[in-house]
């Protein structure tokens, strides 16, 4: 019985893992983040889970290491927050490349639907008996230009969504998919033409604060912007001030550029220091999630038994077709 430190853990992750078939395995659940300050208690274990707001530095690497961890199954598909590096030739390292796109890709028009008809306000309104309609009027999706920045699977899948409701679409992605009826654009075209924009790719070198205050002056006035991929693609303090300008007609947020402290965990009775994020939630016309686009029952079986298959993988010596390593 192989030993795994499961860091991180929330309930659904408990609940989805422990009644996927997981013969050879034995997780130890810790509510701990993996830090180079935690790592430490994956002693005695040969494997270890973490997650996307994980701190999985060089010395949290070398620390798993000390521990007798051979391997770090990511529950996620992203890994920016590796040191992959430290971890080549030391750790292998796999991931969950796809779990639901479909899941995302909803969220997404969700959160539109939600900060265009402003049913965010009319709720809270509601709750009080206040059946005023006065300033929540929005616009029709039909014949708007959607801009989908990234066109893997759920940016595939949220334009196909788009043009469900009768939606213009544009998309910008430097590798753009092939046999596929997308209109590619630079992403200078992108910023200028759409009404809404829409981030589906990864964070990388070249996608960091790919909404800086430049794009967001090229942009339309009163654009949307949705977020649903990685939260440093967008410049929150650049955002922040096309909101207040006028300029930025509203920003549906699923993902924080500082959230790796915050998201996922309860801090309602506490006063947070994060001055943008704290005027971006007390806005009329933001939305915030909590990197919730994934959770739907279907992505967390699909997490849970692509991890624990990656996981027996590596245990019995077969190909480790989810691998990543600092040459990808």
């Amino acid at each position: 019985m192989k030993k795994i430190a499961f860091f991180d853990t929330k309930p659904y992750d408990r609940e989805y893992f422990e009644k996927t078939a997981h013969d050879g395995l034995h997780f130890k659940f810790y509510v701990n983040k993996l830090t180079a300050d935690t790592a430490f208690v994956a002693a005695g274990c040969e494997g270890a889970v973490a997650f996307v707001n994980d701190r999985i530095d060089a010395e949290a690497v070398n620390g798993l290491c000390d521990c007798g961890v051979r391997i770090l199954a990511m529950r996620c598909a992203g890994y920016n927050n590796i040191d992959l590096k430290a971890a080549s030739g030391k750790l292998k390292i796999v991931r969950v490349p796809n779990y639901s796109p479909y899941a995302v890709a909803e969220h997404t028009m969700a959160l539109l639907l939600c900060l265009n008809r402003k049913l965010h306000r009319a709720y809270n309104r509601t709750r009080d008996y206040n059946f005023s309609i006065n300033g929540l009027t929005g616009f029709d999706l039909f014949g708007k230009t959607a801009g989908v920045i990234g066109t893997g699977k759920i940016g595939q899948i949220f334009i196909g969504i788009c043009k469900g409701f009768g939606m213009n679409v544009i998309a910008y992605d430097p590798y753009p998919a092939e046999g596929l009826d997308i209109e590619y654009v630079t992403k200078e075209e992108l910023f200028r033409r759409s009404d809404i924009i829409s981030l589906h790719c990864p964070l990388a070198e070249s996608t960091y604060h790919i909404i800086d205050q430049d794009a967001l002056e090229e942009m339309k006035h009163g654009v949307f912007i949705i977020n649903t991929s990685r939260g440093a693609l967008i410049d929150a303090e650049a955002l922040l001030k096309a909101l207040k300008d006028y300029r930025v007609g509203g920003a549906g947020l699923d993902v924080y550029e500082e959230e790796s402290e915050l998201f996922f965990e309860d801090f309602s009775g506490s006063v947070i220091q994060d001055d943008v994020l704290s005027l971006l939630v007390n806005m009329p016309n933001v939305i915030v999630t909590s990197h919730q686009a994934f959770l739907t029952n279907e992505a967390l079986k699909n997490i849970a038994e692509v991890t624990v298959g990656n996981l027996q993988d590596f245990f019995s010596g077969r190909p480790l077709k989810n691998e990543i390593s600092a040459r990808k």
